[in-house]
């Protein structure tokens, strides 16, 4: 079996629910993975790059999509106005491991890009 990844930017608008990277099996071997365009290449890749290991680290441990979705969809729709937090870093999150270590890729990528974290957070946050 191969394993097709295509990896896209959106519209913020477009994305299934509030979120600036997002992973959808279409099959079993197509992987797509949609990124809010935010005008900069590097913070949609490194976006990219988080939601790759992410998904991958979920499929090896046998958490699926649909278990990610809902737990996300639920975490967006009991939100408090003015919480900026990750779904992924909830202490009950079913794939916060794997959220974690996806961050902690991003953030040597980040590094290694020239990027300030901190100004991307506050792009990400802003959308």
């Amino acid at each position: 079996m191969s394993l097709k990844i295509v990896i896209g930017t959106t519209p913020h608008k477009n994305q299934r629910y509030p979120t600036v990277g997002d992973w959808i099996w279409i099959t079993p071997d197509v992987l797509e993975i949609q990124v809010s365009d935010m005008g900069n290449w590097r913070y949609e890749a490194l976006v990219a790059v988080h939601e790759l290991v992410e998904v991958l680290l979920c499929k090896q441990r046998g958490i699926t999509q649909e278990v990610v979705d809902g737990y996300d969809v639920g975490y967006e729709n009991k939100r408090p106005e003015g919480d900026l937090s990750e779904p992924g870093d909830s202490a009950d999150a079913p794939y916060r491991n794997e959220h974690f270590f996806a961050t902690n890729v991003e953030r040597l990528l980040a590094a290694e890009l020239g990027v300030d974290w901190r100004e991307y957070g506050d792009v990400v946050e802003s959308l």
